[in-house]
């Protein structure tokens, strides 16, 4: 996962405000629903298509960067096996484009139904003090296609990708860490419905 890939431009902002990976004591983590196969692969294909070098695989951010004690990874679990337990699998449609230009450079596959529920976990999630923090934009879930590339390659990527659609079911979510030495690694899975 790349640094800033796992929300995009809807919340950069880390608690400490800069996106810098962690340090001493800290980690970063964020929590995504994976894509599966075969629509995952083929949306990473083509991010990477775009030009966009952040090779994370395609996911729906549920929580982004977000820089937290060591200590408190424990903590963070055990609330995130009960949000989980709380929530039950949901059918997640991906359907057509999306953008956030001109306040980001992001195009992104649009998520058509699914909404409530991933805002729903979003919400959860957040929830929790040592993950709670103020977001710049209010949470839109999407996979992001295209970021901070040029204009004819988010062009192009939003156009492609009109027609796209892939209908699934939504039984997890995945935390993510980031050690600030290696690439996002998947730390452990939540099963939805307990």
């Amino acid at each position: 996962m790349g640094q800033e890939s796992v929300v995009e431009g809807v919340a950069r902002s880390v608690d400490h405000g800069n996106g810098a990976p962690a340090t001493g004591d800290t980690v970063q983590i964020g929590i995504a629903v994976d894509i599966p196969e075969p629509w995952g692969s083929a949306l990473t294909r083509r991010r990477l298509a775009a030009g966009d070098p952040n090779t994370v695989p395609a996911h729906v951010t549920l929580l982004g960067p977000t820089e937290i004690p060591v200590a408190a990874l424990s903590l963070v679990e055990r609330h995130l096996t009960r949000v989980a337990a709380a929530h039950l699998p949901f059918t997640l449609h991906l359907r057509g484009t999306g953008t956030f230009r001109p306040v980001t450079q992001v195009v992104f596959v649009a998520v058509a139904a699914g909404i409530s529920e991933c805002e729903l976990l979003a919400a959860a999630i957040n929830a929790a003090p040592q993950l709670h923090r103020e977001l710049r934009f209010p949470y839109h879930p999407h996979v992001t296609v295209a970021q901070d590339v040029a204009p004819e390659a988010l062009d192009k990527a939003y156009e492609d990708l009109a027609d796209f659609s892939a209908m699934f079911e939504v039984e997890s979510f995945t935390l993510f860490s980031h050690s600030g030495q290696t690439r996002w690694q998947p730390r452990r899975e939540f099963r939805l419905g307990g």
